[in-house]
């Protein structure tokens, strides 16, 4: 492959003392990570390790970054996604931390796809993916790296489907951890996290009221679950779409209107999608919405929403607010679309709050120490952390809280472990 000899690619370094500020307020609430943090820079566990981290560029983002480099990797990160850079958090690191960063918002996907050589060039042995782009050009176009990686993590419920695809034809180069199936990662992140962080960005891009609206939410997984909550929370009608009937009886159970999305598209004023799949809001959904819909998107990939489709239905695209678009369509409709389609919470807001991101990145941390300690013992499979991960982190996070729990009397312990004790 073309070998890069950019050393960072940030979009301005004066904005640097700013991105220091977020950094800092950030880490203040991620004790977790914090407090793993301080053991790395005692252990050095990354020492003479090459790091590649693809995430989306952000303040906490930010904070696993240095976390790591802490430990003594050697690290470059790149943004996972065009459009949901911090840029003053960007400059920080290159400044600051004296690490290699490649990234910007608004950069185009041919820079894009030049920021994964670089983060590849750096010939790295552990990665921390964001959707699976690293691990994916590597097996399709860097094999020859693929002897000195010991592992990779993934961060999402998308890059999680794709490396279960990987596996289960054979092409998974090397063992993965599936951070996003730990319970500290997915019933808080993608619930709590998602749900605050999509609101947020709606709120941000338009200003519009969510109560009394009817918002259709694709997908009721946890992050689809955290969007129809917190939509319901403000006052908003919410149906819910699915293909699984298991999410979407429990869809139902949980007081919210299910059908189709056929359906859905004639009386939803907002959709929000959040699924992992391509065109879940499809091109003729689009011509049968109110004339004003607004559409988003809250999966990884800019594939849930078919834009590409609604350009061809278009007559003319209007920029409302600076991540607000209006398509006025043939049919003499509009539809709005937030973030062209991209991440919502993250081109239109600041995504995860931080303690939310600290139990995440978290598991990262630990993810990536996992793959170092078992090195050689792991097959090329998908791997999730043991639970015991899961339990210290969330005894760590109580304990940031101020929260104690109850312990297991002997009596009690003793009741639980036996069989004879009945009626």
């Amino acid at each position: 492959m073309e070998m890069t000899t950019l050393k960072y690619d940030v979009k301005d370094m004066a904005l640097a003392e700013q991105g220091k500020k977020q950094i800092d307020w950030a880490f203040n609430d991620m004790p977790v990570l914090g407090q793993i943090r301080e053991r790395f820079i005692k252990e050095q566990p990354f020492k003479n390790i090459r790091l590649s981290v693809g995430c989306h560029l952000t303040k906490e983002t930010a904070n696993l970054a240095i976390t790591m480099q802490a430990g003594g990797a050697d690290t470059v990160l790149i943004a996972s996604n065009p459009l949901s850079t911090q840029d003053d958090v960007a400059a920080a690191l290159v400044k600051y931390y004296n690490m290699s960063v490649y990234g910007y918002a608004g950069e185009s996907l041919d820079v894009y796809h030049e920021h994964v050589k670089a983060a590849l060039n750096h010939k790295p042995q552990l990665i921390v993916d964001d959707g699976g782009d690293l691990v994916a050009e590597i097996t399709k176009n860097w094999q020859y790296l693929i002897p000195e990686i010991i592992g990779s993590t993934e961060e999402t419920t998308t890059g999680i489907i794709r490396l279960k695809a990987m596996e289960k034809d054979g092409s998974l180069p090397f063992p993965t951890v599936g951070v996003n199936e730990s319970l500290t990662k997915h019933l808080y992140d993608n619930r709590y996290g998602t749900g605050q962080s999509v609101m947020d960005g709606i709120i941000r891009a338009t200003n519009l009221l969510l109560a009394g609206k009817t918002v259709v939410v694709g997908g009721y997984g946890w992050c689809g679950r955290g969007c129809a909550t917190k939509a319901r929370g403000m006052g908003a009608n919410v149906i819910v779409t699915e293909v699984d009937a298991l999410k979407a009886l429990e869809a139902v159970m949980d007081g919210f209107r299910v059908m189709p999305m056929a359906q859905a598209a004639k009386i939803g004023d907002m959709f929000i999608s959040v699924t992992g799949d391509k065109h879940v809001v499809d091109i003729h959904h689009m011509l049968e919405m109110k004339d004003g819909a607004l559409v988003c998107n809250a999966g990884h990939f800019d594939v849930e929403v078919n834009i590409a489709a609604l350009k061809e239905h278009t007559t003319e695209i209007k920029q409302i607010r600076p991540t607000l678009e209006e398509y006025k369509l043939k049919n003499g409709k509009s539809i709005l679309v937030l973030a062209q389609g991209r991440l919502v919470n993250l081109v239109c807001a600041e995504g995860h709050p931080a303690s939310v991101m600290d139990m995440s990145f978290a598991n990262q941390a630990l993810g990536i120490e996992f793959l170092l300690k078992n090195k050689g013992k792991l097959e090329n499979k998908l791997y999730v952390l043991p639970q015991e991960y899961d339990y210290e982190i969330a005894q760590l996070k109580l304990k940031s809280m101020g929260v104690e729990i109850d312990t297991l009397t002997a009596e009690q312990e003793a009741y639980l472990n036996s069989w004879k004790i009945g009626t």
